[in-house]
């Protein structure tokens, strides 16, 4: 059993669709083991979010790619076409969106819950996202969209890419005490 970090960001809490994340993801037999809704400080969110220029090379090079599969100059669009200057950008964006708000932060248990929670939630990129996940059925917003007006894209929910990444994240926003060990009533059927 792994444990993954599930943010919904201010926008799914603002458009009341945190039941129905809570509820898909619960749906599947992962064991929702620590919740809490909070409006996160810049300075936390600035931790939460990766500072490594890998990270931010790969946020801004995602811009990209997205700009040039839809025939958008991005040097006019935000001013440079370096992917390190559009990921430290949008990594502000990020900072100031989601401590505009608050927020419900998860911690969820399951057989292989990170790649689990990954593709109930869907592609980054709503406009990619299957129809049936989260992000594929309650968002259709895209970078170029976001990026025009200065903000992150608004795509409902954050869910950790890999088990170390929800070590980590989980360690941020949750003590051990907060963190809850307990049987599913369901864990016999699914799993014995």
């Amino acid at each position: 059993m792994e444990r993954t970090f599930v943010m919904l960001k201010p926008d799914c809490v603002q458009r009341g669709l945190a039941g129905e994340a809570v509820s898909r993801l619960e749906r599947t037999g992962l064991k929702l083991v620590a919740l809490k809704m909070v409006k996160p400080s810049k300075d936390f969110v600035e931790k939460f979010y990766p500072s490594s220029d890998e990270w931010l090379r790969a946020v801004g090079g995602k811009t990209l790619e997205n700009y040039e599969k839809y025939g958008i100059d991005a040097e006019k669009e935000v001013g440079t076409k370096d992917a390190l200057k559009i990921g430290k950008m949008v990594k502000k964006w990020l900072v100031d969106f989601i401590s505009s708000a608050p927020v419900v932060a998860m911690a969820w248990e399951g057989n292989h819950s990170v790649d689990i929670v990954r593709k109930i939630v869907g592609h980054t990129l709503p406009l990619s996202a299957a129809p049936g996940t989260i992000r594929g059925d309650y968002s259709v917003d895209s970078s170029d969209s976001a990026n025009a007006r200065k903000r992150p894209i608004r795509n409902l929910i954050h869910a950790s890419g890999t088990v170390e990444e929800a070590k980590h994240e989980i360690g941020l926003w949750f003590s051990e005490k907060e963190i809850h060990s307990y049987k599913r009533a369901d864990e016999a059927a699914m799993f014995e």
